[in-house]
């Protein structure tokens, strides 16, 4: 309850289940953040404790369908931001299938903004990891520099503009950024608990593989 994004995002639920209405997940996933948040609001640790092991607090694609429409102001995607953070940090996120791929989202994406300032760049989206991307995207791939650079001149390179190489000191910056903030410690407890649960599993380890088996394996359970 000390996570500002709860303060924020509930206030006084009347469980109408508009949320649960319009949301996109839903629809696909058995997935209700309704009940989610009527069950945040009982304050019963261990049912709390027992969605932040689960897979549904991942199920959310935050896009804040919910915000604008429920009738008391409340945002339940920003109850399913709390939490995830919270299931992150106690380490109950490696319970879940859904919730181990925290540590290829770190590795991939969280380790990405360190070394190049940006979540997502195009050489990050390798064909071998995204087939549903499809040959065209192989071939953008393979001819990056000529297909974004029809779009920015500074693709790749150093100075102003779109999709610029970001030059060492504004990188040093924003790392020393994740320091100070605690998000380079948090990196490390995603590290930290990951590595532990591989190993109950039977890995060596947080290595390659159980990352790679935790970003690609999908036990088709989720629905």
């Amino acid at each position: 309850m000390e996570d500002v994004r709860m303060q924020e995002g509930l206030h006084s639920c009347m469980n109408c289940g508009v949320c649960t209405g319009v949301c996109p997940a839903a629809e696909f996933y058995n997935y209700d953040p309704r009940q989610i948040v009527s069950i945040v609001q009982t304050r019963d640790d261990e049912a709390i404790e027992e969605l932040m092991r689960s897979d549904v607090i991942w199920y959310c694609g935050e896009c804040m369908s919910c915000r604008p429409r429920c009738p008391r102001g409340n945002t339940p995607a920003y109850v399913i931001q709390a939490l995830r953070t919270l299931s992150q940090k106690l380490g109950f996120f490696v319970e879940s299938e859904k919730g181990r791929q925290q540590l290829a989202l770190k590795r991939i994406i969280g380790e990405n903004i360190l070394r190049t300032g940006y979540c997502i760049t195009p050489k990050l989206v390798k064909p071998a990891l995204h087939p549903e991307q499809g040959t065209v995207w192989e071939w953008i791939y393979d001819n990056d520099e000529e297909v974004f650079g029809r779009f920015t001149p500074a693709y790749n390179r150093a100075g102003a503009g779109a999709l610029r190489r970001m030059d060492e000191g504004a990188l040093e910056e924003i790392r020393r950024i994740f320091e100070v903030t605690g998000g380079s410690e948090f990196f490390e407890t995603i590290e930290t608990h990951s590595d532990r649960k591989a190993r109950e599993m039977g890995y060596d380890g947080a290595d390659d593989e159980y990352m790679m088996d935790a970003f690609t394996k999908n036990s088709n359970e989720h629905y």
